[in-house]
């Protein structure tokens, strides 16, 4: 039988992969180190116990404010056995939000990863009145009063498991419209909103998506992307849990592809930012060689797009263009999967649109990635591409069990058991997003195709109306310009103005190449981004990579902006979204000039 709780997820996870050495891994002094499926079930039993001795009760609400690591999932499951409702917080937050979080959930307990979180914690915990205890992952000598080490707690756990022997029992009680999580949306606009998940909808979608998707036991993973993201925890967390995958928690950003490359890992989830920066590091790196070297990549590029239609039409490939295909393959698509480890099957993204060009050149280098589409109040998958039916440029057909309809303005409309119960103590709110016939309504644009595979256009609060009428979507011409070496991201603004403009963020080590070679003095990042020759060489790059366009799509002006978003700015989400209302507040003085030259 199915699962229908995620309760039954992970206890027969544990049952059906017991046999295998290895559940989970984390990196610690340098070294690997592992647990078991056996191992990670007592924790998880001595924490749920622990919980209950705390004087914790069914309905509670628990916070984690940690990165991934084992400790997380420990936490997780612990509270959904107990029936307990978990709520993660992004660990990029400030203390302030997450005080908003905390209050606005009413958690009572809140589970810290490092000294560093938990400072954040006591900064405002005056302003929590339901906050009652805190406990810390790191080992610290020195925990402030009150506050509960997580090795501490296990042992209080396991000294008391035997007042507790019906647990497994006790959590297969669980039924699925149990509320299994509140997750806070990252608030591109306006407050966050604790969207109501339960155990139905969540595992739902994990065997839905289970039947579309090829993960085996033994498979490897490396997790990345925040758990506290529906994204990477229905993904990275349950689904490749409960299929026997093999979950490597990765230490940081910073040292994700050198783990890579020690966990060699088989699959891969993860948002368009990391395959957009791996495609950048490759095309410059056949770029800044020699002629010989750049006209190679560029005709293995090309022969395998040209090999790529024929697979994609499901035709023949020429025997001449199979050898030509093998060839462009020793010579630059293995190189690039060597150094992704050079065991990936497949890969998946979803969380943001990824650039069709982007999907192509990596499907081309036997590193499949399969794009999917869905959302924190989804599940999150809606829809999602698999090797049957694999489109670039789209987001693939519902999962199994998911409606998807286009409404009569273009917008998105999903109805499923993966739709989640509403937002958290606003019932207007979420009025506004679930119709009375169950649809939920997405605030995408797209379209189906004749293959009834998903493509979309556009954020629909994203449109740009200009002042003559003129209706553009700005995300796919965003993405037009991360294909370019020069650029690591952009934002197009324009609404109800009389034409649009580019914010152009560049990739400052191309740059400083190009400045070098010119003879240019060298400068701060800062100040190049001021300089008028690179202004202008930039617009030009920009202006090439957008010549396709409609005249009333193409912006007018650019404006080179000193430095890359980021989340401790505000200018991003913690999911990697661009923020365009902080984005155009900050940099209004500039875009007014710019408007003004007109």
């Amino acid at each position: 039988m199915s699962p229908t709780t995620l309760n039954d997820l992970f206890l027969d996870g544990v049952a059906q992969h017991a046999k295998m050495p290895v559940a989970m891994r984390r990196k610690a002094q340098g070294e690997w180190q592992t647990l078991t499926h056996q191992e990670l079930l007592t924790s998880v039993r001595h924490v749920a116990a622990a919980l209950r001795e705390l004087g914790l009760s069914q309905g509670d609400r628990v916070a984690i404010l940690s990165e991934n690591r084992p400790e997380w999932a420990i936490t997780d499951y612990a509270c959904l056995t107990v029936r307990m409702t978990d709520v993660p917080v992004y660990p990029t937050l400030p203390a302030h939000q997450i005080a908003y979080v905390l209050r606005d959930s009413g958690s009572r307990a809140i589970f810290c990863s490092t000294r560093a979180q938990l400072d954040k914690i006591l900064e405002v915990r005056g302003e929590l009145p339901d906050l009652q205890h805190l406990v810390l992952f790191d080992d610290d000598s020195a925990l402030p009063t009150g506050v509960l080490s997580f090795q501490e707690l296990e042992a209080r756990g396991a000294a008391a498991v035997g007042q507790y022997p019906n647990w497994e029992a006790e959590a297969r009680t669980a039924v699925p419209d149990d509320l299994a999580t509140l997750i806070y949306t990252s608030g591109t606009t306006g407050e966050p909103k604790g969207v109501m998940l339960t155990h139905g909808n969540i595992t739902s979608n994990v065997v839905a998506s289970l039947s579309v998707l090829d993960l085996l036991e033994g498979d490897e993973c490396l997790s990345f992307l925040p758990l506290s993201h529906i994204f990477e925890r229905m993904v990275g967390h349950y689904t490749m849990f409960y299929a026997g995958v093999v979950i490597n928690y990765a230490t940081n950003m910073d040292l994700l592809l050198p783990e890579m490359g020690e966990v060699r890992p088989t699959v891969l989830a993860s948002v368009p930012r990391l395959y957009e920066k791996i495609y950048a590091r490759a095309v410059e790196a056949a770029m800044s060689g020699g002629g010989l070297k750049r006209a190679i990549f560029e005709w293995a590029r090309a022969t395998g797009d040209k090999r790529l239609d024929y697979v994609l039409n499901r035709r023949r490939v020429p025997p001449g263009l199979a050898l030509a295909n093998g060839v462009a393959d020793r010579l630059v698509f293995r190189k690039l999967r060597a150094r992704l480890g050079g065991k990936f099957r497949f890969c998946v993204s979803g969380g943001a649109p990824l650039n069709p060009e982007i999907c192509r050149f990596f499907i081309a280098a036997g590193l499949p990635i399969l794009e999917g589409y869905g959302l924190t109040e989804t599940s999150p998958v809606i829809t999602v591409n698999t090797f049957e039916m694999l489109k670039p440029g789209s987001v693939g057909r519902p999962i199994p069990g998911v409606e998807v309809k286009i409404a009569g303005d273009g917008e998105i409309l999903c109805r499923g058991p993966n739709v989640m119960k509403g937002y958290y103590n606003k019932p207007d709110a979420t009025a506004e997003v679930i119709d009375a016939e169950g649809w939920f309504h997405t605030g995408d644009i797209g379209v189906i195709d004749a293959d009834g595979c998903l493509r979309i256009t556009d954020r629909k609060k994203d449109l740009i109306v200009t002042a003559g009428g003129k209706n553009i979507a700005p995300q796919p011409i965003e993405a037009m310009l991360k294909t370019n070496k020069f650029f690591t991201n952009a934002v197009m603004l324009g609404d109800k103005r009389r034409f649009p403009i580019m914010l152009l963020v560049p990739n400052f080590e191309v740059v400083a190449k190009w400045v070098k070679i010119k003879g240019l003095p060298m400068m701060a990042h800062e100040e190049l981004a001021g300089v008028p020759e690179v202004q202008d060489k930039l617009e030009r790059e920009a202006r090439k990579s957008l010549r396709d366009l409609a005249q009333y799509e193409t912006p007018k002006k650019f404006l080179v902006l000193p430095h890359d978003f980021s989340i401790d700015s505000g200018e991003l989400t913690p999911k990697l979204s661009v923020r365009r209302k902080v984005v155009e507040a900050k940099y209004s003085e500039q875009i007014e000039a710019l408007y003004a030259e007109e």
